[in-house]
């Protein structure tokens, strides 16, 4: 449970907040912060009997705060967050700000299914040390979440939200896309920075790009797989699962692109995709956490109904990392 202090911040914040009027948030209010660079989207540690170990989870922090990441995520996908009770979720938030250096940003997944729910996640959590919130499309009712539902969905969120919004859009997840058009119109909202966009469509990021440029709203590549093509076409940077154990690796591609050496990001990209895909698509959270036991963090189990690896998915777990130079 979330210690004494934690959840009085949360009821003022909350208070505060939602005495706002529903006006919305005055012209330019949540812009100016630069989302620009890598950010590890951070695992959530479990003890062998499933509690959360905050321990390993801020010896994991100060070990990747080392890097030269812009941020860090919590709460994203590979936070496990479905998982997680409220009440982890928020003391998460809080171990990981006490964790960070003051200049890395926090990124925190707020996202419930719920308007309100997602609303008082928000606020929740940027009383407990996020500095934007990352909010995932909801999704148990996907055939009724229109561009219409969406778009009031986000602008209710970002109305009463303390902190800068990020979009989250993760389809392999969800099983649905944040529409374009709905993208288009909430880049508009003056609380709404940009978006996570972890589809892998990099015609779609482009698109987003292109059709929000006279907006200031920054686009940020979902994986390490595609990260040199999304800063080719105006992504700003990328939260990468790959960067939890390839993070300086990762950091290289980055500057490669930035600085306009498109061979050599070229050449580390196409070693980066086999690995990367083996911690997403292939093998996903429990394949992360093994890779994270190799490289000299803490990944631990998955909490149920996620299970282990098999050895035979270890072995080609490895092998893929292996067979590029990694390992």
């Amino acid at each position: 449970m979330p210690v004494p202090r934690v959840w009085s911040s949360v009821r003022l914040g909350l208070s505060r907040v939602l005495s706002r009027t529903l006006g919305g948030w005055p012209s330019g209010e949540g812009r100016g912060m630069d989302l620009s660079g890598i950010y590890p989207p951070v695992t959530t540690p479990f003890t062998a009997t499933a509690e959360v170990d905050y321990g390993k989870l801020e010896e994991n922090l100060h070990k990747l705060g080392t890097l030269p990441f812009r941020g860090f995520v919590v709460q994203g996908s590979n936070g496990e967050f479905p998982f997680l009770t409220s009440s982890e979720r928020l003391e998460v938030v809080s171990r990981a700000r006490q964790a960070l250096p003051k200049d890395k940003l926090l990124l925190a997944g707020s996202g419930c299914e719920s308007t309100q729910a997602t609303v008082e996640m928000t606020v929740s959590m940027a009383q407990v040390g996020a500095d934007a919130a990352m909010v995932v499309t909801p999704c148990y009712y996907r055939g009724r979440m229109s561009s219409a539902a969406l778009i009031h969905h986000y602008t209710k969120v970002a109305d009463l939200s303390p902190v800068p919004v990020v979009l989250y859009s993760v389809p392999a997840n969800t099983g649905l896309d944040l529409p374009v058009d709905a993208v288009v119109t909430l880049s508009q909202h003056p609380n709404i920075l940009g978006i996570k966009d972890s589809g892998g469509d990099v015609t779609r990021i482009g698109l987003i790009v292109h059709k929000t440029r006279s907006q200031d709203f920054q686009v940020l590549a979902g994986s390490a797989g595609f990260l040199l093509a999304s800063y080719a076409i105006g992504a700003v940077g990328g939260v990468c699962a790959l960067a939890n154990v390839l993070g300086s690796q990762v950091c290289q591609l980055e500057r490669l692109c930035l600085t306009g050496q498109w061979e050599d990001a070229q050449k580390l990209q196409h070693r980066l995709i086999e690995p990367n895909t083996a911690v997403t698509r292939r093998f996903g959270i429990p394949g992360l956490k093994k890779t994270m036991d190799w490289f000299g963090y803490y990944g631990g189990p998955c909490r149920s109904p996620l299970q282990e690896l098999s050895p035979a998915q270890e072995e080609a777990l490895r092998l893929d990392f292996a067979s590029n130079g990694w390992l």
